[in-house]
């Protein structure tokens, strides 16, 4: 078996790369229904973020290019982008190296923001939806919740998580860049999801004075305004409130731009040109970049975002090293495990066919032991058991030897003696 990721993240491609590339829930589980076969790709998983959109399989190891060639092609979805455009930013990494990059994604080691905390969560929702579209397998449960153990003793181990950063909360310091402070001032927040509650709530925390939420669906803007203090208006009314705002923080899963140039000519024109700060932490973006061109306007998108990290980003950096560690140790336990895993139903085949042998020839031979007892019948039974368990511990034994220093010569000769399946 061999373990195939291949991907895009923010260290490879900029924001307009993977927002096309990006994929819903719907997309995730209905693309996984379609690329994992049961032969070439037989388990998967994808996980499709602002910051990154990877998928991760599971193959026979004699496949891996041919698994690699078949994720990338669903990468290049014809009504997406050319291949040639986005695939040298793609990265593909096999075995160790993928096993590597999903526990220090889990981590959040390889996150824009060390130590943020989201990814975790993210990858969580990834994995139940490939529960639900049934192509996580044996290997990738492990896998993906081994790395949910890296993860904890990452969190728990370390100081990575210690100083409060994550994009929502560099969303709000880049605001008090802009203005000096946020007292006084009115945001609104144009979204009801989790990037959304947790900008509000530092919004909160940073001092402004009126809080205003906008969402498709009201019942979550109601409520998260009901429990901040805020006040939810209608989304259809957009326009209308854009003009109170002094900064606006806009996070939806929309397809298309919900604030356009015009809408914020129109919302200036209001504040008689005093500044307003737009910052977009949508994937795909959901604020026309045009906006950031009107004069008093100022437009951040979530790459944008890396300019604003504080000192607090650089202590993690520190921690990271020790959390580096952590994760290279349990890359080799993970191996192990998995190695272990592989072998098992090989020596399972074997004890069960040593097993069956014997009972075999004892009921060849059961008319020449004459009447026995049911006591005895189980004694000569055991007896019998033991003695296949005892002549067949040191060949399994070297079986798992062979299979930890990856010695697939002499597993396989030992499956062709006893004519065992793979």
């Amino acid at each position: 078996m061999s373990i195939v990721l291949v991907g895009i993240n923010h260290k490879s491609a900029p924001i307009e790369v993977r927002e096309r590339l990006a994929l819903t829930p719907e997309a995730c589980a209905s693309g996984l229904r379609s690329l994992v076969d049961g032969e070439v790709v037989r388990e998967g998983l994808i996980v499709s973020t602002c910051n990154r959109v990877e998928v991760l399989t599971e193959t026979d190891c004699q496949r891996l290019d041919e698994t690699t060639e078949r994720v990338t092609q669903f990468l290049s979805r014809s009504d997406v982008l050319p291949r040639a455009f986005f695939e040298p930013r793609l990265y593909k990494h096999t075995d160790d190296q993928a096993i590597r990059h999903l526990f220090r994604v889990t981590s959040s080691l390889d996150s824009m923001v060390v130590g943020e905390p989201q990814v975790l969560g993210q990858v969580r929702r990834a994995y139940s939806i490939a529960l639900e579209a049934g192509t996580a397998g044996r290997i990738l449960n492990r896998l993906v919740h081994h790395s949910f153990h890296v993860a904890k003793r990452v969190r728990t181990e370390t100081g990575i998580g210690v100083h409060a950063v994550s994009i929502s909360y560099m969303a709000v310091e880049l605001g008090k860049k802009i203005f000096d402070s946020l007292t006084g001032r009115t945001a609104l927040l144009i979204g009801a999801g989790e990037m959304a509650e947790l900008s509000a709530r530092h919004l909160v925390n940073a001092g402004v004075s009126r809080l205003l939420l906008a969402n498709r669906t009201e019942g979550p803007a109601e409520h998260l305004a009901q429990e901040l203090g805020g006040e939810a208006v209608p989304f259809g009314d957009l326009s209308n409130h854009l003009s109170e705002a002094d900064i606006v923080i806009c996070s939806t899963a929309a397809k298309e731009f919900v604030i356009t140039e015009d809408m914020a000519r129109e919302a200036l024109s209001k504040r008689r040109n005093r500044p307003v700060f737009f910052i977009d932490i949508s994937v795909p973006r959901n604020i026309d970049p045009a906006v950031g061109k009107i004069p008093n306007v100022f437009v951040f998108d979530i790459d944008d975002l890396e300019s604003v990290i504080s000192s607090n980003i650089r202590e993690r950096e520190r921690e990271a090293e020790r959390a580096e560690l952590i994760v290279e140790s349990e890359i080799m336990q993970f191996q192990q495990a998995l190695r272990a895993l592989d072998i098992g139903p090989t020596i399972g085949a074997l004890r069960h066919k040593l097993q069956d042998i014997a009972r075999l020839e004892l009921t060849r031979q059961r008319n020449r032991l004459g009447s026995l007892t049911p006591e005895q019948e189980t004694a000569i039974e055991a007896l019998l058991m033991a003695t296949v368990n005892k002549i067949s511990h040191p060949v399994l034994s070297h079986m798992r030897r062979s299979y930890e220093t990856s010695d697939t010569d002499t597993i396989q000769a030992w499956r062709d003696i006893f004519g065992l399946e793979e």
